[in-house]
């Protein structure tokens, strides 16, 4: 029991790793794990696990997040792109570019933070749903924006910033990421056929591959997503987006305890979502993203999403092998839900 919260979510781990964590299972890439991953690497080659950050390309996949630009800064009143130095400095044979970056932290490549995904649970105990998060952390207390939501749906201004006192990005960022990654091939199973994988399927999978998830390992799943994005050379196909590739199936139970009881520190997939969006439906009140809620809000588990695996995955299953070292460090962005990531593989 902390100040935050009397109740905590069923199935969940809050206060486990302290009454203030917000870390979640990070807190499980130890030293040791860092080790483990180290001694995957035996060839020396190195994997590049981002896309370029201007896929997928246009909105298709999410019409609220847009593609990054670039806009040249100023110097003089003049864009600073191939911007000759002798003005302002006569006599200087420098020629400079600078510029501004505006990115949508989840366009691409990513991390999500644990301020992404929060639920509405009655954490003090007297009978009327909160706004919270992982560990108890509350809306408008610690993760603020310019208006307030209630229950019933009104909003109302708050003169609040953007931003996140706890669960914020750079808390990720602060532990450098970094440790033994397990790799399941879902694509070499299924290949680019639209399959829901529930803890029936994945146990299959895993079996067949002889893949064993040990607590704090980087757990990855290739489906081939990613590899599809790429060849649509930024000019997505809706048609393909919604109905291709494997995803975990989140209104499994059994899959969710699954992913409790592994101990994955993080879970990563070059997919959309890590889960199928939109899911199956659901029962009464619930989750509209399931997987989401049980693990950033219940577990503390970082979602990796729209990563790049497929030639990584490759050389694994040629080499015989689904270990290796990873090193995914988020952008340190304070108070952000989410960042783009340059993750790479070592073997």
């Amino acid at each position: 029991m902390t100040k935050r919260w009397k109740d905590r979510p069923p199935g969940s781990n809050w206060g486990d790793f302290g009454p203030d964590d917000e870390l979640g299972r990070l807190n499980l890439l130890t030293p040791k794990k860092v080790l483990e991953g180290i001694r995957e690497v035996r060839e020396g080659r190195v994997f590049s696990l981002s896309l370029p950050l201007d896929y997928p390309g246009e909105r298709k996949l999410n019409p609220r997040r847009f593609p990054p630009q670039l806009h040249p800064v100023l110097r003089e009143g003049l864009p600073v792109r191939n911007f000759p130095m002798e003005i302002g400095f006569p006599e200087r044979t420098d020629v400079m570019n600078d510029e501004v970056m505006h990115l949508c932290s989840q366009y691409s490549t990513q991390w999500d933070a644990l301020c992404h995904a929060g639920s509405q649970f009655d954490a003090d105990g007297d009978g009327t749903p909160e706004f919270v998060y992982y560990n108890g952390f509350r809306a408008g207390e610690h993760v603020t924006g310019p208006v307030r939501y209630t229950p019933e749906g009104a909003c109302e201004a708050t003169g609040q910033s953007v931003g996140a006192d706890a669960l914020g990005i750079e808390r990720m960022a602060e532990t450098g990421v970094q440790g033994r990654g397990a790799m399941i091939d879902l694509h070499a199973h299924y290949g680019r056929e639209r399959q829901m994988v529930g803890y029936d399927e994945l146990m299959e999978v895993c079996a067949k591959d002889g893949v064993t998830v040990e607590p704090g390992d980087m757990l990855c799943f290739h489906t081939g997503f990613a590899e599809m994005l790429l060849e649509m050379k930024k000019k997505p196909d809706e048609e393909s987006l919604q109905n291709s590739c494997a995803v975990l199936d989140g209104r499994d139970e059994r899959l969710l305890e699954w992913i409790t009881a592994c101990g994955a520190a993080v879970l990563i997939a070059d997919n959309y979502a890590v889960e199928a969006y939109p899911p199956r439906e659901g029962t009464g009140r619930c989750a509209l993203l399931p997987l989401h809620e049980h693990c950033l809000f219940k577990l503390g588990i970082h979602l990796g999403e729209l990563w790049c695996l497929g030639e990584l995955a490759a050389w694994l299953r040629a080499n015989g092998r689904y270990r290796f070292l990873l090193t995914a460090p988020p952008l340190r962005m304070p108070g952000a839900a989410g960042s783009p990531t340059t993750p790479v593989a070592t073997v």
